[in-house]
C-alpha cells in the first residue's frame, strides 16, 4: 500500500516522562472499506450513508447489470455457476481498479463472500456440481493471489426475521422466490466464516435493533464504532 506518512520506532520524552515508546505509524494514501452481510442486512443503504458521511467513493454490487440474476432465482441449479463466475469476475476487476484509484472507497459486498459463502452454499445444497464448484474454487484461488483484502471489513449481523422483513420491504421482484431455507443457510455460513477471518481489521455490527435510516442516533452509533477502528488502523 502506498503511504502518505510512515514513522518507525519513534520515542519521545518530556523531561522524565516518556510520551512515545518505539511507536511505528503508517498512514496510507487511500483505504478500502468492505461492507458485507446477508441479503436484507442493509449493506447498500449503509454504504450510501457512510459514503456521504466520510466522503468515500461508493462501489456497489453489480445487480442490475447482472444478466444471470433473474434466471438464477428461477432455476438455481441451471444458472448457479454462471452467476457466481459473473460476480467473481466483476468483483475481481473492481478490486484492481479500486486500488489504482487513489481514493478512499467503501465497497458493497466483497470477493470473499462469493468464494466462502455463496458458492459453497450452492454446492452444499446440490445446486452446483462438483465439477463446477472445483473449477470455480480454482479460479478464486488464482485471483486471491493478486488482490489485497480491505483495510477494514464491516460485517452486518442480522437474524432471519430481520432479513426477511427487509427483503419484503424493498420489494425486489427477483428476490420474491428466495426461500427461508436458502437465507438461513447463507446466514449460518456468514457466521461460521466471519469467526475465521484473519486477513485484516474486522468490525461486527448487530443491526437487528438498529434503524440507521430513520434514527440518526443509530447511524451515529455505527459511525462511532467505525471511527474507533479507523483511528486504530495505522
Amino acid at each position: 500500500m502506498n503511504t502518505l506518512l510512515e514513522t518507525k520506532e519513534v520515542s519521545k520524552y518530556f523531561g522524565d516522562f516518556q510520551a512515545l515508546n518505539a511507536v511505528s505509524i503508517q498512514v496510507p494514501k487511500h483505504s478500502i472499506f468492505g461492507l458485507l452481510g446477508p441479503n436484507g442486512a442493509g449493506k447498500t443503504t449503509l454504504t450510501k450513508l457512510l459514503a456521504k458521511h466520510y466522503s468515500w467513493k461508493p462501489h456497489y454490487e453489480s445487480v442490475d447489470e447482472n444478466p444471470y440474476l433473474d434466471d438464477f432465482y428461477g432455476e438455481m441449479e441451471r444458472w448457479s455457476f454462471n452467476l457466481q463466475v459473473y460476480f467473481l469476475n466483476s468483483r475481481f476487476g473492481q478490486i484492481l481498479e479500486l486500488r489504482k484509484s487513489g481514493k478512499n472507497i467503501i465497497q458493497d459486498r466483497t470477493i470473499y463472500e462469493d468464494a466462502h459463502i455463496f458458492a459453497p452454499n450452492l454446492h452444499a445444497m446440490g445446486l452446483m456440481t462438483n465439477r463446477d464448484y472445483n473449477n470455480y474454487s480454482s479460479l478464486f484461488e488464482l485471483m486471491e493471489k493478486l488482490v489485497t483484502p480491505p483495510d477494514l471489513l464491516i460485517y452486518l449481523r442480522a437474524d432471519i426475521s430481520t432479513l426477511v422483513g427487509q427483503i419484503h420491504k424493498r420489494g425486489r421482484e427477483y428476490e420474491n422466490s428466495i426461500s427461508i431455507d436458502y437465507l438461513s443457510r447463507l446466514n449460518e455460513r456468514y457466521e461460521a466464516w466471519i469467526t475465521t477471518y484473519q486477513k485484516g481489521k474486522l468490525l461486527i455490527i448487530d443491526v437487528d435493533n438498529l434503524d440507521f435510516v430513520e434514527k440518526q442516533e443509530d447511524l451515529g452509533y455505527i459511525i462511532d464504532r467505525i471511527d474507533s477502528q479507523i483511528n486504530g488502523l495505522f
